[in-house]
C-alpha cells in the first residue's frame, strides 16, 4: 500500500524526511481493527514529528497522520478516536495517562491506504458527514470540544474568545461554541482569515491584542507568547484561559499579579477522551455544523505540508483516498 512515512528528522527542513512510498499492508492482531482509509487530515503534529519535536528518532520510520475516517474490513463506516491511553493509569481519564499517545506517535498513522488500530479507537461515522469532513474531526475538533466544555465549562450565553480563529482547533472552537449558544469573539491577522472566522460562527473578529467590547468568560488559547497578555486582559474576574498549544512561543510573562487579583484560572488541555469524542460527534450531527475542509490527493501531501508550515491553511487540509 502507499503511505506517507517519516524516515528522517530535520528541524530546519522537515519535508526532507518525508517519503511517499510503498509499504506492506498491515495485518490486524487480535483486538485490533483494520480500516481502509477514505480521508485523513494533515496536522501540525505531523510536521513536529518531521522536525524531531517530541518524537524520538528511534521510532522512525513511522507512517504519519493523526486523523482517519474509512471502512473496516467488515464494512462499517467509522472514524478513529486518535488518543490511545489507559483511563485507569489516568485516574479515570485516558488523556491524563502518562503513557498516552496520539495516533502516529507509537503506531503507524493514517496517511496510508490502510490503518490498523485498537478496537476501542473505532467509532461509528455520523451518516451526514462526507468522508473529508469525518476525516478532519479527530485531533482538532476533539481538542476544541474538551477545551470548551470539559475544561472551561462553557454554557449557552457565555462569552468566549478564540485566539487564532482560522486554524484547525480555532475554527472548530468557534463552530462548537456558537452551536452551544455562546457568543464567540475571535482574532485573526488578515482580512481573509477574519472572514473565514466569521463564516465559522464568530460574532466579531478582531486583530490580535485589540480591545474587545466586553470581558469574556473563557479564552481558547493555542497561540502562546504572541497572544498571552491579551488573553489574560480579555477575561472577566474569575474567568478561565484554556491552553492547548503555543505555536508562537511557550514562555510569555506570567502576569501573576493579574492572575491572583482577578482570580483567573489557567487550565491545560490535551486531546479528548473517547466519551468526549463521541459527544463532539453528536453535537456536530445534531447542530448541523461541519468542519471547513480543503481536499487534496495523496500525491499532494508534500505540498499540503508546505502550506501548513507556511500558515497558508484555513480550517483543515484533508487527503482523500479512493475506495478499494
Amino acid at each position: 500500500m502507499r503511505a506517507a512515512v517519516a524516515v528522517a528528522q530535520n528541524f530546519e527542513s522537515p519535508l526532507d524526511g518525508l517519503s511517499l512510498r510503498e509499504v506492506p499492508d498491515p495485518v490486524p492482531p487480535v483486538g485490533w481493527t483494520r480500516i481502509r482509509v477514505r480521508a485523513a487530515a494533515l496536522n501540525p503534529h505531523d510536521t513536529w514529528t518531521l522536525r524531531g519535536i517530541g518524537h524520538p528518532a528511534e521510532r522512525l520510520p513511522i507512517v504519519l497522520g493523526c486523523d482517519a475516517a474509512g471502512v473496516t474490513d467488515d464494512g462499517r463506516e467509522v472514524v478513529v478516536h486518535p488518543v490511545m491511553g489507559d483511563a485507569l493509569r489516568g485516574g479515570g481519564d485516558q488523556t491524563l495517562d502518562p503513557q498516552r499517545a496520539l495516533l502516529s506517535e507509537t503506531i503507524d498513522g493514517a496517511l496510508a491506504e490502510y490503518i490498523v488500530v485498537p478496537d476501542e479507537l473505532v467509532v461509528p461515522k455520523p451518516d451526514g458527514l462526507t468522508w473529508a469532513e469525518a476525516g478532519a474531526l479527530g485531533v482538532a475538533w476533539g481538542t476544541a470540544y474538551r477545551m470548551l466544555f470539559t475544561r472551561a465549562g462553557v454554557r449557552a450565553g457565555d462569552r468566549v474568545l478564540v485566539q487564532g480563529g482560522s486554524g484547525g482547533v480555532g475554527s472548530a472552537a468557534i463552530a462548537l461554541a456558537a452551536a452551544a449558544g455562546a457568543r464567540v469573539y475571535a482574532t485573526a491577522r488578515t482580512e481573509d482569515k477574519a472572514r473565514f472566522a466569521r463564516e465559522c460562527g464568530a460574532s466579531a473578529v478582531f486583530a490580535p491584542g485589540e480591545r474587545l467590547p466586553e470581558r469574556v468568560d473563557a479564552v481558547v488559547e493555542t497561540v502562546g507568547e504572541a497572544t498571552w497578555a491579551s488573553s489574560l486582559r480579555a477575561l472577566r474576574p474569575g474567568g478561565i484561559v484554556v491552553v492547548a498549544g503555543a505555536t508562537s512561543g511557550a514562555m510569555p510573562p506570567a502576569e501573576l499579579q493579574r492572575v491572583f487579583y482577578n482570580q483567573l484560572r489557567i487550565s491545560g488541555s490535551t486531546g479528548c477522551t473517547r466519551g468526549e469524542f463521541e459527544a463532539m460527534l453528536r453535537l456536530v450531527e445534531v447542530a448541523g455544523i461541519r468542519p471547513r475542509v480543503t481536499t487534496i490527493s495523496f500525491d499532494e501531501i508534500p505540498a499540503g505540508f508546505r502550506r501548513l508550515l507556511d500558515g497558508d491553511v484555513l480550517g483543515k487540509l484533508v487527503v482523500e483516498l479512493p475506495p478499494s
